[in-house]
């Protein structure tokens, strides 16, 4: 058999072996090297670059310093309407802040000048749900943010302010507005800084106490025609007396009417009309009786009554008078004063003598029925708030309490 020389044999085998081992050997061994300079290089790279990314979003993302604050605690329960509401920023400012109750009504507000506190301008509401939301940055502006419900108190007392003039109403320049309350003030301040009146045009308004359950708005002089007045009652919550709150929310709005100013005369015996500055009609009328003159002053028409009884007895004059039917009658005082129609006197009374008990009459039939008298005409032609001034009486001057008399008042004093 032929042999084949193992030396020739072994030449191609080494040949062989040479070639093919080679390139398996050489990719494996590039592999390698690839994997150890890639692993060593993206060691390299990415432990640098890892550190440098990593170490920025840990300042981005770290926890912010400012730490907001809110009292009172969540879920607190019988909270007070006054004071007890605060927010603050320690290490940040706050940036924002949102008060508001389950309607959405939102709570205003006031920031202090360097961000760290926040208080309400005014009162919360009695027995209603607040939710608060408060942001603060500190000097890196990464943000802290935190959220509160409480509920205030149920007041076991409460107050309300009997108001004048109506809601919707159209008075005269005269009308002043009027608060009485049902239960005696201790904290004035307060309850006057819930009650906002404005007017538009604009004018300055002021309020001025009479006593503690009534406080009066008006302007420095009389109303111009045609100004909308608004009243904001935010009683709600007010603590008007240790343990007594308000429990009004309400606007109120009425019109200043055209201008009329009646000038009695008592000494004359007459009343002048004017109307937006204009004399319209002189009036023969018959004032106080010198035992019971009328006062002098400005006075405003509070009621209008086209029938009324009168009776003495319910302002001191004892059983002098009872009439049952005195017809075309205007308050113009809380102690009895009125400028109403007069049947039971002779017609020459009117212009030629005073003979009343304090009040100005002029003359009219039982009835009321007919509008051509003096008193008709002057009743048809009067609204609420109008004004009524006498002068020449041998009185004094009606005090301002003493009706919506506040006119009689100086500004200064009013204001003082």
């Amino acid at each position: 058999m032929d042999v084949q020389p193992i030396s020739g044999a072994s030449a191609g085998a080494g040949r062989r072996g040479t070639g093919a081992g080679r390139g398996p050997l050489a990719l494996v061994l590039g592999v390698l090297l690839l994997l150890v300079t890639a692993c060593g290089g993206s060691e390299s790279a990415g432990g640098k670059g890892g550190e440098k990314d990593g170490g920025g979003a840990a300042v981005k993302n770290a926890a912010s310093q400012a730490l907001v604050t809110i009292a009172p605690k969540d879920g607190a329960t019988s909270v007070a309407t006054s004071g007890a509401l605060k927010i603050t920023a320690e290490k940040g400012r706050l940036t924002t802040v949102t008060v508001a109750d389950s309607k959405g009504n939102k709570v205003e507000g006031r920031t202090t000048a360097d961000g760290t506190a926040w208080e309400p301008v005014r009162h919360l509401a009695a027995a209603t749900q607040y939710k608060v939301h408060a942001v603060a940055k500190d000097a890196e502006g990464r943000e802290s943010a935190k959220d509160t419900t409480f509920t205030t108190l149920v007041p076991k007392n409460t107050f309300i302010g009997h108001y004048t003039p109506e809601d919707g109403s159209t008075v005269g320049v005269g009308m002043p507005v009027s608060l009485n309350f049902s239960r005696g003030i201790t904290n004035p301040e307060a309850v006057e800084r819930a009650v906002r009146v404005t007017a538009e045009p604009s004018v300055p308004i002021e309020g001025h106490w009479f006593g503690n359950d009534r406080l009066d708005f008006r302007p420095e002089k009389y109303w111009a025609p045609g100004t909308k007045v608004t009243v904001r009652l935010d009683l709600d919550g007010v603590e008007g007396r240790p343990g007594v709150y308000g429990k009004q929310q309400k606007t109120v709005r009425f019109t200043i009417g055209r201008s009329q100013v009646s000038t009695v005369d008592a000494s004359a015996k007459t009343m002048k009309v004017v109307r937006d500055g204009k004399l319209i009609k002189t009036i023969p009328i018959t004032a106080g009786a010198p035992s019971t003159t009328t006062y002098n002053g400005q006075m405003v028409i509070s009621e209008k009554y086209k029938v009324t009884r009168m009776n003495g007895a319910t302002v001191g004059f004892g059983g002098e008078y009872d009439i049952k039917d005195v017809p075309h009658a205007m308050r113009l005082s809380t102690s009895g004063t009125f400028v109403h129609g007069n049947y039971w006197a002779s017609g020459s009374t009117f212009g030629s003598a005073n003979v009343s008990h304090g009040c100005v009459g002029l003359r009219d039939v039982r009835g009321a029925y007919d509008g051509s008298t003096p008193a008709a005409w002057f009743y048809n032609q009067s609204i609420i708030g109008d004004v009524v001034v006498v002068k020449n009486s041998k009185d004094k001057q009606i005090q301002p309490e003493n009706g919506l008399n506040g006119w009689n008042m100086p500004w200064s004093e009013w204001t003082a």
